[in-house]
């Protein structure tokens, strides 16, 4: 054999080599791509326990000092496995030296109170209307076109029949997230509808199981405005939270009920869905070329199997940031400076391309969707003389 057919086999099979190593490369990159896609857009049917009680007394709670617990403001326990639910209030004492902060007990809603594990959350209510704020309401179902979706129907006392709030709830949590922002809205004279979406744990579930960040939720809220509408409503304001705020925006833009919108509020919310994305990839050492693959799967159509949806997730479609010129809804956006969940830069940027519709209103303090805890008065008070 002459040497230079030695060397074009070398350069052949070395070529092989090399392709080869480049396509097992890819499909790996190309797995892990789909596995992200897949957790971003996958409900979580169990949050593990964050936080430890060691101490109970008839009006205090003594917990491990963490970020989230020497927080100022009122918060939530879910005790027991979710099997409870208690209520804790301000700060009476933390202890650096054995990194423990002692807080005030408001209610234990149900269940045993005991030492133990527990999960924080920023609810503070976790019931019904009803039993959290004494408020008279109505257990209706909204009907869409993933089946029959229930929903709370809060009236205003002698306020006007004409005016609405649709409260839309955030990703992983359910009705009760809402519950804190009603009475500010009763304030303001609007009657409240809250809404359940699909694959939140009461709605039906969609056609693949999965969030599709928005883009196919809006539908479902759509369908809680008929309902408004049918019982008298004129003016429908949209209240969101987090992933909530990302619906709402998907509502302004393509429902045909847009026009019956007078203005929103947005608390914490996903105002571009590939910045929260790459901040959570980042949170987890998930490599940067992995993190937008996923995201670019999410949107073709042949990449469905893949990541497992039922319709492509155009995360385009979800950056108002991009798409600030075609917003028409006056917008009120309460964001905490120190939300480590959703940053706050898109909704910052939001703002100033679009200052002759948005009223930005930013906190200190307080994590993802707590405003209101950090400083319920004043929460109360922009909301109130926004929307009326």
């Amino acid at each position: 054999m002459s040497p230079s057919t030695t060397t074009r086999r070398a350069a052949t099979y070395g070529g092989a080599a090399v392709g080869g190593a480049l396509v097992g490369a890819g499909s790996v990159w190309l797995g892990a791509a789909s596995y992200f896609a897949r957790r971003v857009l996958t409900p979580e049917p169990y949050r593990p326990d964050d936080v430890m009680i060691r101490v109970l007394h008839t009006d205090s709670v003594t917990l491990d000092a963490t970020p989230d617990t020497i927080l100022p403001g009122r918060y939530g326990l879910w005790i027991d496995g979710d099997r409870g639910h208690v209520r804790i209030g301000d700060v009476l004492e933390h202890d650096h030296r054995l990194h423990r902060v002692r807080r005030r007990l408001v209610n234990v809603d149900w269940g045993t109170a005991r030492p133990g594990p527990a999960r924080l959350n920023g609810y503070y209510y976790a019931r019904d209307p009803y039993q959290d704020l004494g408020l008279h309401h109505e257990d209706v179902l909204v009907h869409s076109e993933v089946g029959a979706m229930p929903a709370w129907v809060v009236p205003s006392e002698g306020g006007d029949r004409s005016r609405w709030a649709v409260l839309v709830h955030g990703r992983g949590a359910r009705r009760y997230e809402t519950l804190r922002g009603i009475p500010a809205l009763h304030a303001a004279g609007l009657n409240v509808l809250v809404p359940s979406y699909r694959n939140d744990g009461e709605a039906p579930a969609g056609p693949d199981g999965r969030y599709n960040l928005g883009l196919s939720e809006w539908r479902d809220v759509e369908a809680a405005m008929r309902l408004a509408i049918a019982r008298g409503a004129e003016e429908i304001v949209l209240v969101g939270w987090s992933m909530g705020g990302a619906i709402v925006l998907q509502v302004l833009d393509r429902s045909v009920l847009a026009p019956v919108v007078s203005r929103a509020v947005l608390d914490g919310p996903v105002v571009d869905w590939a910045s929260v994305i790459a901040h959570h990839a980042r949170l987890h050492s998930i490599p940067a070329p992995v993190g937008h693959l996923g995201r670019v799967l999410m949107g073709k159509r042949w990449a469905r199997r893949l990541v497992g949806v039922h319709e492509a997730v155009d995360v385009a479609r979800t950056d108002w940031v991009r798409r600030a010129d075609e917003l028409h809804h006056p917008l009120l956006i309460i964001h905490s400076r120190d939300d480590g969940f959703v940053p706050v830069g898109p909704s910052e940027r939001l703002a100033q391309a679009r200052p002759d519709l948005v009223t930005f209103e930013p906190w200190s303090l307080a994590g993802h969707c707590k405003e209101w805890n950090v400083d319920p008065l004043r929460w109360d008070r922009v909301v109130v003389d926004f929307v009326r």
